[in-house]
């Protein structure tokens, strides 16, 4: 399987770990001044941070404080009011979310919306296709490789339409993987997903990074994202009230009043 190579891993299958190696400098994506407005009403205000490569990086706050927003700018959904978003250090601020996918950029969504009528394997497989930066050889057996590796516990030619809600998580993974991204976008992937089910969601993150991609997140899950991220970032009323490391975050008492009601308990 061939997986995205960023500037410092130029083989596949190589970590690039914010705990070892020169990755540990390297940032992959940055926002600086980011904005968002709807009208009258500020989604986003002046956000900055940057996530580097290897790492996984997590992104919490309330409902409405602006999260999915923000990764709807970073991938060109939305365009900016003011600021700007780079990625491997070239400005990506106004692109297509079409050429930002093939620059290295690939996201889940809250609400998975697959082709019903194709079958699990051709949804993937128009995602290897039109989504990857370099053409891929073979793109079904990629597609059928990249569906095993997010271990999705049904027949490839099962159509999209019987999927359930989980099934439908996995393969929206599943068609974001296959585009080979060097940063990968996650919008409450462990939403609806029972105590098990999360905790393999959690591996197969893990594994994901393994491979050498970074990961974004934005979940509401706080066992999750306190478990996985190297990194998180609290956006409150669309500004960034603090970021740090699971147990920073957990003893902020900004991010207590503002969203989890209390200092957060680590296992």
């Amino acid at each position: 399987m061939i997986w995205a190579a960023g500037p410092c891993c130029p083989a596949a299958h190589i970590l690039c770990s914010s705990k070892e190696g020169a990755c540990a400098m390297t940032t992959i994506l940055e926002t600086e001044g980011l904005t968002k407005k709807f009208g009258g009403l500020v989604a986003v205000h002046d956000v900055s941070l940057g996530i580097r490569e290897g790492d996984i990086f997590g992104l919490i706050g309330p409902n409405g404080a602006g999260k999915t927003t923000f990764l709807n700018v970073i991938d060109g959904i939305y365009k900016p009011d003011a600021g700007t978003v780079s990625f491997n250090g070239q400005d990506i601020t106004r692109l297509s979310s079409e050429r930002i996918c093939r620059k290295g950029i690939a996201r889940t969504f809250q609400i998975s919306r697959p082709f019903p009528k194709m079958s699990v394997l051709e949804n993937v497989l128009v995602a290897a296709v039109f989504g990857n930066p370099v053409a891929v050889k073979d793109p079904q057996g990629w597609a059928a490789e990249v569906l095993e590796f997010v271990e999705l516990p049904i027949s490839k030619d099962t159509p999209a339409e019987s999927l359930n809600t989980v099934q439908l998580k996995r393969l929206d993974l599943a068609r974001a993987l296959a585009s080979n991204p060097q940063l990968l976008l996650l919008d409450e992937s462990a939403a609806g997903l029972t105590p098990p089910e999360s905790r393999e969601l959690i591996g197969l993150i893990r594994r994901i990074r393994d491979r050498g991609i970074t990961i974004f997140m934005v979940e509401h899950v706080m066992r999750v994202i306190m478990e996985v991220c190297d990194r998180i970032a609290v956006l409150y009323y669309g500004e960034k009230i603090a970021e740090g490391t699971a147990d920073e975050i957990a003893k902020d008492e900004k991010v207590a009043d503002a969203y989890l009601g209390e200092k957060y308990i680590l296992a």
